[in-house]
């Protein structure tokens, strides 16, 4: 009998300033969506259980919706107010939020919300509408299926008032305070697990000695005069603990380390506290043993004590980044055939998929609501298999691992949060804050130094050093700098010390992140043949680098790893690299123009082409397209499909759609 623990990972950084307003909505919006569907779901078939982890700051921000409602964050507060009380900035803000969905699965089912989504300028009365469906688009199934206000706005789809948003606003708050306790009861019954992490999300083992960094991995370059920070990383733990017994009434069995980053010193940490099981990823093991062998992965292991579960980090990215370019039912039927391989080669199997339990689902149809009813009532008639919670395989017999090599679920390394200057630039300034605190703490009162620990340790995030460098990109950079710099400028103001200039100075910003994404400069008119013929035939191109854009959980992200485009006066052009193989053995490009009803397919197999579309391939794929084509249209938005076997591989552009001018003169540059 094999059996399978799904651990789904619920998290967000701590959004609050120094007022204790939340600056970004994303804590409410995955709330309404996935923090009390994902549980719902599991309870929705007998006989299949789960595990999920709840990390501090989001049950803090939580209990703060619950207490304060929507006057706690600030872009709740300017969607109640009437668009014509917005200032201009804050019009933009709420404008910005509210066209960062993703738009292929979540705006495009809603009509009027595809339609206002790429207007520039909207009236009060069509803002009015969009942000209704924004938040209506960001409402999960039990909403839907639950809540009438909800279904009763989606049904009427369009023609919203003031008086729509405060009625869905008041439903939506009233919901909230629902979800700690559907998990609570839950695990009463024992239908799922419950953990949580250390108090802000910390990489505990750089906390203890940021020498770890070298260790996992020799080639990282790590801060300058680092600091241990041992006293933190007990806080860290002590702090989470109280919170989650004050929320659950009870002592957490297991914990999830941030970013399942381990060291056998943070293990000793859980032992203290008397946890029973923790988890990190496959990689962890294989370094730890000092071989590959993907048997030892279905055992139950140990380590002083502590059961430590390895993701099995295949089937996990399968659902993470894969399932989502697949029909529900194959789906499911490509991971119950992974399953039934370990089943038959792998006695008594033990597997952990373990992955975010909230940010892939929105990148799937239907917000995966298909593929999960699918898969667990597959799981629930399969004689074979079973599923368990994580309290369950840690009473189970374990082997004691001889080490445990320091890393985490990326890689195996902790290359993600430190090493690039950036990130050891964020680094150096909590170790300079640190030592001037030394200085000053003598003179300080316990409140204070109580809230300078707290500011300490919410500087400690892991989210900060994941947006820091040029490995993740997010529009949002500027605001989560800003939030990282201000607690360490909070711990000088608390010590009536004047704060050192650098951390007025942004760390990182959009011009850094922008490197990801070059706009087109000049006209170009390459030869379409596929062979990238001279370096300057591109050269006034734009360009996005697809390859960093994305985190580097996902194994596969797809074949085209980067987007060329430009225009002459006459012609759209198009370039993609990548690994061009399967694709041109038997692939299709799909190109979408969202206002065109007619989508543009090229057969990979059938190249080259000639006419208003022409298309070759060989080292690379160049694309023209006729502007005639578009008419009268003056702007576009466009999307490319990639498939390979019939199966949508990736979709392009990642971050986004690119927008053309076409009429552009390039006295401004283009956009994504």
């Amino acid at each position: 009998m094999t059996e399978i623990s799904f651990f789904w990972h619920m998290h967000q950084p701590d959004y609050r300033d120094a007022t204790g307003s939340m600056r970004m909505p994303w804590v409410f919006l995955h709330a309404i969506k996935d923090y009390y569907d994902m549980p719902w779901m599991v309870s929705r078939h007998p006989g299949i259980k789960s595990s999920f982890n709840i990390t501090p700051p989001l049950i803090s921000q939580l209990k703060l919706y619950e207490k304060e409602g929507f006057a706690c964050d600030h872009f709740l507060s300017l969607w109640m107010k009437d668009p014509d009380a917005l200032g201009s900035q804050e019009r933009a803000w709420v404008h910005k939020i509210c066209t960062t969905t993703q738009f292929e699965t979540m705006v495009k089912p809603i009509p009027r919300y595809a339609e206002l989504y790429h207007k520039e300028h909207l009236g009060s009365d069509e803002l009015i509408e969009m942000e209704v469906l924004f938040m209506l688009a960001w409402c999960g199934h039990y909403l839907r299926q639950n809540e009438p206000i909800v279904s009763e706005l989606l049904e009427r789809g369009a023609g919203f008032g003031q008086e729509d948003k405060q009625k869905l606003m008041s439903a939506l708050l009233d919901f909230i305070p629902t979800i700690l306790p559907c998990y609570a009861s839950l695990r009463q019954i024992g239908t799922i697990s419950l953990s949580t992490t250390p108090l802000n999300h910390p990489i505990l083992p750089l906390l203890l000695d940021m020498n770890n960094a070298k260790i996992s991995n020799p080639n990282t370059v790590i801060p300058d005069n680092p600091l241990p920070l041992v006293e933190d990383a007990h806080a860290q733990v002590e702090l989470a603990e109280a919170l989650y017994m004050e929320t659950f009434g009870q002592k957490p069995t297991g914990f999830w380390p941030a970013e399942g980053a381990v060291d056998e010193a943070s293990v000793a940490i859980y032992k203290e506290h008397g946890l029973r099981w923790i988890a990190t990823d496959e990689a962890i093991l294989f370094k730890s043993l000092g071989s590959d062998e993907r048997g030892a992965l279905y055992k139950r292991h140990e380590m002083n004590g502590v059961h430590i579960a390895f993701r099995d980090h295949a089937l996990s990215d399968l659902i993470g980044f894969t399932y989502r370019f697949k029909e529900p039912s194959e789906a499911v039927d490509d991971f119950m055939a992974h399953l039934e391989s370990i089943d038959k080669n792998y006695e008594n199997a033990a597997v952990s998929v373990i992955l975010d339990g909230e940010n892939a689902w929105e990148f799937y149809p239907n917000n995966a609501f298909d593929f999960f009813e699918t898969l667990y009532a597959r799981l629930a008639q399969t004689p074979w298999c079973q599923t368990v919670t994580m309290d369950e395989t840690a009473q189970k017999p374990m082997i004691s691992l001889p080490r445990l090599h320091p890393g985490s679920w990326i890689y195996g390394t902790f290359d993600t949060w430190v090493g690039h200057p950036q990130k050891n630039a964020a680094w150096e300034r909590i170790f300079q804050t640190r030592r001037d605190y030394m200085r000053h703490e003598p003179t300080l009162d316990e409140t204070v130094k109580n809230r300078i620990l707290d500011h300490f340790l919410a500087a400690e995030c892991s989210d900060w050093f994941w947006w820091y460098g040029d490995d993740h990109y997010t529009e949002y950079i500027e605001e989560f700098d800003e939030l990282f710099r201000h607690h360490l400028i909070e711990i000088y103001r608390l010590m009536k010390v004047a704060p050192p200039a650098n951390l007025f100075v942004p760390i990182a910003g959009k011009k850094e992140l922008r490197a990801l994404i070059s706009e087109p400069k000049f006209p170009i008119t390459p030869t379409i043949n596929g062979r990238a013929d001279s370096f300057f035939e591109w050269l006034g191109s734009g360009m996005i680098d697809e390859s960093r854009l994305f985190s580097t959980m996902d194994r596969v992200r797809g074949p085209i790893e980067k987007i060329y485009w430009g225009e002459d006066a006459s012609h759209i052009y198009l370039r993609l690299d990548g690994d061009l193989t399967e694709l041109k053995k038997d692939g299709t490009l799909t190109i979408f123009v969202d206002e065109m009803d007619d989508s543009i397919p090229i057969d990979m197999t059938q190249l080259p082409i000639e006419g208003d579309i022409a298309a070759a391939a060989e080292d690379i794929v160049e694309i023209a397209i006729a502007k005639r084509i578009f008419g009268t249209l003056k702007k576009i938005h466009l999307r490319i499909e990639a498939a390979i076997e019939g199966t949508i591989v990736q979709t392009l552009p990642g971050v986004s759609e690119l927008q053309i001018d076409l009429t552009e003169d390039f006295s401004e540059n283009w956009f994504v």
